[in-house]
């Protein structure tokens, strides 16, 4: 090999392998940059934090309401009247009579003619509306509205609890979807070095066959069968490039990084391998559900709340202020005003029980579902466990089996090197030494997902938001 062949096979090793001057992730890292980055996250948080402003409105419900009212107009309107004058009797006391009687003299014709009398002036007075307010406030208190507001504010409190158990759920989902964008860079990764194992073996043989063959103890097809395989190892190693490359881009992408960083990660021989099975615990799908149950069951009162009697208290003062008559303020004072209004509502054509009885009919469906969802969550951990198990299994197999590979294709190759084997039985002998490799880094990646896949469906994937619920 000579120097710039070395050189040229150094720098693409590094690029695909090392990437020279990459940033090696970890997985906790890409957890936590996943969890900062995530769309969905970001948007159950702002859920939450819509829910408990929601809450707030409904408590602020069992306070008093007030309202300022202020109305303030100008108007041109403005008129007048008058009333004519006249003569107006005077009154005496006339004893015989008992009472006050006009001094008047009655004529023979009916008429009668005054004979005390004072003088009415004629009037003449004008007004205007000109300026006018009338400003106030008012007072109401809810005395009794048929339990709505508690009810009401209770609900607001459970869609609270299922908001934050709504975060903890797609936290989860965002760890287990990261677990797989990183445990698939990983297989990748490795299986670009099994393949670079395989050809480097290839490489190796090539060279003895075209030795044997030079000094006539091997065919030209005995070459070409070994170059085959070489071509099928380069097409093996582009594919395992090509697929790292994907399987980082997706990473990046997950975490929020630019698709095109240069970031690496750790070998699957670092990663630890959990033995220990989690056993089953709180899922948020649970309590998610028993929100959603208790939510149908104060849904029946709420809906009975309507066809109850409403209370309330209320206050006001009212001040106006405007008008002229005769050059003179004519309104200018304020007054109050209390009192309680009650409202009854008459079902009487059965509309109100109906609704109370349909309410009731989504609580027992909501019982039922939760029952469903519950047996459907125990059957899913007992299916990952199954998985679990079942990957633990495949990776002592594989293990075991490419131990086997080895032994294999070291007896092979002595035995080839004596002539007591042929060219294509130790070819053969490689190949399964590679797909034995090949197994075991699924494997390995396989039991990883399968753990994770294991404590989601136990509720013990994020333990810290677990123990506080």
């Amino acid at each position: 090999m000579n120097k710039s062949f070395f050189y040229i096979f150094s720098f693409m090793l590094c690029a695909v392998c090392g990437r020279v001057g990459a940033q090696t992730l970890t997985l906790d890292e890409c957890v936590n940059k996943a969890l900062e980055h995530n769309r969905s996250l970001s948007s159950a948080k702002l859920k939450l934090e819509q829910t408990r402003f929601d809450s707030k409105v409904y408590k602020a419900n069992f306070f008093p309401q007030f309202n300022l009212m202020a109305i303030d107009f100008y108007s041109t309107a403005k008129g007048n009247f008058a009333m004519n004058g006249g003569h107006l009797p005077i009154y005496n006391y006339v004893e015989s009579a008992g009472k006050f009687m006009p001094n008047v003299t009655m004529n023979a014709d009916g008429t009668y003619t005054l004979n005390q009398y004072a003088d009415f002036p004629s009037q003449s007075m004008k007004w205007k509306i000109k300026n006018m307010f009338v400003g106030g406030i008012s007072m109401m208190e809810p005395i009794y509205i048929g339990g709505k507001i508690t009810t009401a504010y209770q609900m607001s409190k459970l869609g609270v609890n299922m908001a934050n158990e709504n975060i903890r759920l797609t936290e989860s989902e965002v760890v287990v979807k990261t677990h797989e964008a990183y445990f698939l860079a990983i297989k990748a990764k490795d299986m670009g070095k099994v393949a670079r194992s395989y050809k480097t073996l290839l490489e190796e043989l090539k060279k003895n066959v075209e030795g044997a063959f030079r000094h006539g103890m091997s065919t030209r097809n005995d070459i070409m069968k070994v170059q085959v395989k070489l071509n099928e190892a380069e097409l093996s190693i582009q594919k395992a490039d090509n697929g790292y490359k994907l399987a980082l881009m997706n990473l990046c992408h997950i975490i929020g990084l630019p698709l095109n960083s240069a970031v690496d990660v750790v070998t699957d021989s670092s990663l630890p391998v959990q033995s220990s099975i989690p056993v089953m615990g709180v899922r948020p799908e649970h309590v998610i559900l028993e929100n959603k149950t208790e939510l149908a069951r104060q849904n029946i009162k709420l809906t009975r709340s309507d066809y109850l009697p409403d209370v309330a208290l209320g206050a006001t003062y009212t001040y106006a202020n405007g008008g002229e008559l005769v050059g003179k303020r004519l309104i200018d004072n304020g007054f109050f005003t209390v009192g309680v209004a009650v409202k009854m509502p008459l079902d009487l054509f059965g509309g109100g029980s109906n609704k109370v009885r349909s309410a009731k009919a989504a609580y027992q469906i909501a019982q039922l579902e939760q029952q469903d969802l519950d047996e459907q969550m125990q059957l899913e951990w007992a299916k990952s466990k199954n998985l679990y198990d079942e990957a633990q299994t495949e990776l002592s197999l594989c293990q075991t089996a490419l131990e086997q590979a080895a032994e294999n294709m070291r007896l092979s190759k002595q035995q080839y090197e004596v002539g007591f084997e042929t060219l294509a039985d130790y070819l053969e002998t490689q190949a399964h030494w590679q797909q034995c490799n090949a197994n075991l880094v699924n494997a390995r990646c396989q039991l990883q997902l399968a753990y994770v896949q294991l404590k989601k469906a136990s509720g013990t994937l994020l333990p810290t938001l677990n123990s506080k619920h």
